[in-house]
């Protein structure tokens, strides 16, 4: 039996990495610095003050946390930032660090300056939070050396480094976690105009000549997320590989509509959610749990992936008394 997770990676629009990805030159498209960063204007220009700031005093950068929706960025501008300020950068993620002693195994082999990027943060186990709290103040860990009555607590130093945090649920962070952050940043979806930009940067690198009406297309479709918009133009690549003429718009829409994305993106699980909510609940506001069971899904497939979009163009609302299709996601899904 398939799980929801493994369902959501078979999406063409989930932003979950795949392994047909890799395939795609997707780490040369990624930007290394931040003035070829496209989007998330606000946050380019905070990291900029703040990287220069950190390069004139020569000390570490202040510890940083992303937050917002799951694909957007966060991880590109950890290695962004590591690049700027030419340190090392280690990746973990939340649910990867088991033990304590993880962590602290981690936090000892770091050098001056250096970045821990910890992906889905919130995901902390209680105790190893607790190991951060003195790690990012006084960079610093207690350990226990010795057992028994000869065991004592010992000061272990640490080298001056920099958190950064990625998570798309802020609240779920305990308070003295959040606390410790310097730079508390949120990404937001990208503009149609954005991921064009990006559309058009990168369709030049793998040698296609995607005309304004093309890339505006390919843009509406990509749910204001890059890491989609680049699979999406892996995809056409393919088919234009294979003799299908991906420039005549007509024959584009066809392709798009195959592979079962619609005008704004839209995929069958979308759809699927939004028929639900119209049909068999006939408009009226719906509790999460109740959708879920009705669709088959995991509630927090529904709220982590499937949600954040259709709440971006206004195709549903959340109220305290449940989910509700909004006129325009009617609209659209009667089309």
């Amino acid at each position: 039996m398939i799980s929801s997770s493994q369902r959501d990676t078979q999406r063409i629009v989930s932003g979950k990495e795949k392994s047909s990805d890799t395939s795609f030159p997707e780490n040369t498209l990624r930007p290394k610095k931040i003035e070829d960063y496209v989007g998330q204007e606000k946050i380019k220009k905070h990291l900029l003050v703040s990287i220069s700031s950190a390069k004139i005093r020569k000390e570490a950068l202040e510890h940083i946390i992303f937050y917002g929706p799951p694909w957007l960025g966060k991880t590109t501008l950890a290695n962004i930032i590591a690049n700027e300020m030419g340190v090392n950068i280690k990746s973990s993620s939340g649910p990867a660090i088991e033990k304590q002693s993880d962590l602290v195994s981690i936090l000892s082999n770091l050098e001056e300056g250096d970045i821990l990027f910890i992906d889905e943060i919130h995901r902390l186990k209680p105790q190893i939070e607790e190991i951060l709290y003195t790690g990012m103040e006084d960079f610093s860990v207690d350990i226990m050396v010795g057992t028994g009555t000869w065991a004592q607590w010992v000061k272990l130093p640490l080298k001056k480094f920099t958190l950064i945090g990625a998570t798309t649920k802020l609240s779920c962070l305990s308070s003295p976690l959040r606390d410790r952050f310097w730079n508390i940043l949120k990404l937001d979806f990208y503009s149609d105009q954005e991921i064009g930009k990006i559309l058009q940067k990168n369709s030049q690198t793998i040698n296609l000549n995607l005309d304004d009406i093309i890339v505006k297309m390919l843009a509406k479709r990509a749910r204001g997320t890059p890491r989609i918009a680049n699979r999406i133009l892996k995809i056409i690549r393919d088919y234009h590989t294979i003799g299908k003429n991906i420039y005549e718009q007509k024959e584009l829409e066809n392709i798009l509509y195959d592979i079962g994305i619609d005008s704004l993106g839209l995929d069958y699980l979308d759809r699927k959610y939004l028929q639900t909510l119209l049909e068999k609940f006939a408009g009226w506001p719906v509790g999460l749990g109740t959708i879920a069971a009705a669709i088959g899904e995991e509630e927090s497939t529904l709220e982590d992936v499937v949600e954040p979009y259709l709440l971006q163009v206004g195709f549903i609302e959340r109220s305290p008394r449940g989910r509700k299709i909004t006129f325009s996601g009617k609209e659209h899904i009667n089309q």
